[in-house]
């Protein structure tokens, strides 16, 4: 299967456990691949045989960027859930939400949570 990828999309949300998470929000950074079949789109040029990817930027800004959560699995979900229903061809997806800023007692480069769903 055929795949599309974006990494590195950057918001700012306020997600999280901690009122100060809440409050101040941090940095989120999301990566999606996305498996479809791209045979048609690499032979007919054309987008609709495709996923537009400012659309999917958008939906993933959408989510990181609105309603709180306390959770970033329910984060990664929703965006997961909502490439599914909205792109159609798109059979499955891999969303990573990274926390580079949680509120961790030590040093650390990254926290993050990955789902994989698919339509079957």
């Amino acid at each position: 299967m055929d795949k599309i990828k974006l990494t590195g999309l950057n918001f700012y949300g306020y997600h999280g456990c901690l009122p100060s998470e809440r409050q101040m929000g941090q940095e989120f950074i999301v990566d999606i691949s996305m498996y479809l079949d791209l045979k048609e789109a690499g032979k007919s040029d054309k987008l609709t045989a495709t996923v537009n990817y400012a659309e999917v930027y958008d939906v993933v800004k959408r989510i990181v960027e609105g309603e709180p959560r306390k959770l970033i699995e329910v984060v990664g979900e929703e965006i997961a859930q909502t490439v599914l229903k909205d792109f159609r061809l798109v059979e499955k997806v891999r969303v990573t939400v990274h926390k580079p800023h949680a509120p961790l007692p030590g040093r650390f480069t990254d926290a993050s949570i990955s789902v994989v769903r698919s339509r079957s």
